[in-house]
């Protein structure tokens, strides 16, 4: 074999392996939010083409970095093992070097932060200082958040509140300040849709932590499916999908009772996948769970995506 083409295999495995620490299938938590955002706006006719490109930036550039330092500290605590069944970590592996990824980490954190910055111009084209400073606000918090969910003197995710969390920054924050940075204004339909997004993106992390759940109680991490017991975890993550589906009622009543029965496929679409999934979840062990952390991510963008198309389409 030539040099290239040594050298050529081993930069594609290179890139195989961080792309797994990226966790694309976990990437649609942060990706819907910002898309359901983007749709309201549309349909509100304010929709702006810079700003919606630079949360979506902000949005993906802040997951993996929060997928980053989960791995990087979880290595450090003593979380994570060699041969887990969930997906493979490259740091402990040693296909990373923990030094490494944790300057990859803190360079994409900074990313993170300056295209934060420049999404304050297209904030308040009148210089309210004030809306500046909720902004920068929020966007600290995400930053926090993106590292305290695994390290920090109270690590998240190590008492039981890795859930409020995703809910609250996957969720809540992504479709209101999105919607904001984009139009403006705040809205109550985004509300409620951040609101049912937290929702499906809690399930997510139901998952992963139903999978690593004995790991997880050795390592003497406490997530609420130590906390609570899988068979919560399972209970929680029906009710779950059903709870987003409640929240967004007024929202379909108000925006959709005008469009064709086309418009109401999220709501059916989502339920049947939903369901399907968790009878699969009641029934999966170990390594078999991987598939449903991605089948669960991909439901709730396949749902954002049916939702939002009669916005955009419509409008």
């Amino acid at each position: 074999m030539s040099n290239f083409a040594q050298n050529f295999a081993t930069l594609m495995k290179q890139f195989k392996i961080w792309l797994e620490a990226v966790r694309l299938r976990t990437l649609p938590v942060s990706l819907s939010g910002v898309l359901i955002a983007l749709g309201l706006a549309k349909w509100n006719h304010a929709f702006r083409l810079a700003p919606a490109l630079l949360c979506l930036a902000f949005a993906l550039l802040a997951q993996v970095v929060s997928n980053f330092a989960n791995e990087y500290y979880d290595y450090k605590s003593g979380a994570d093992k060699k041969g887990r069944a969930g997906f493979r970590r490259g740091v402990t592996e040693g296909d990373i070097k923990p030094a490494v990824m944790r300057r990859v980490m803190f360079s994409l954190l900074g990313l993170t932060c300056l295209v934060g910055l420049c999404m304050l111009a297209w904030v308040d084209p009148g210089y309210n200082y004030n809306n500046w400073l909720m902004l920068l606000a929020v966007g600290v918090l995400v930053a926090v958040f993106a590292l305290a969910y695994s390290a920090g003197p109270y690590p998240l995710s190590y008492h039981a509140l890795g859930e409020v969390a995703v809910f609250l920054f996957y969720g809540l924050v992504p479709v209101i300040f999105t919607y904001y940075v984009v139009t403006g204004t705040f809205g109550p339909f985004a509300v409620m849709a951040g609101i049912a997004i937290g929702f499906m993106g809690v399930n997510v992390l139901l998952v992963n932590n139903y999978r690593d759940v004995d790991d997880d109680r050795e390592a003497g991490k406490r997530t609420s499916v130590v906390v609570f017991g899988r068979q919560a975890a399972r209970l929680a993550y029906l009710a779950n999908g059903f709870l987003a589906l409640g929240v967004l009622a007024v929202l379909w009543l108000r925006i959709y009772y005008t469009m064709p029965l086309w418009a109401l496929l999220a709501p059916v679409v989502y339920i049947n996948m939903h369901f399907y999934t968790w009878m699969r979840l009641r029934r999966s062990e170990g390594a078999q769970l991987n598939g449903l952390l991605g089948a669960t991510a991909r439901n709730m963008l396949v749902f954002t995506l049916l939702l939002i198309i009669p916005l955009v389409v419509l409008s």
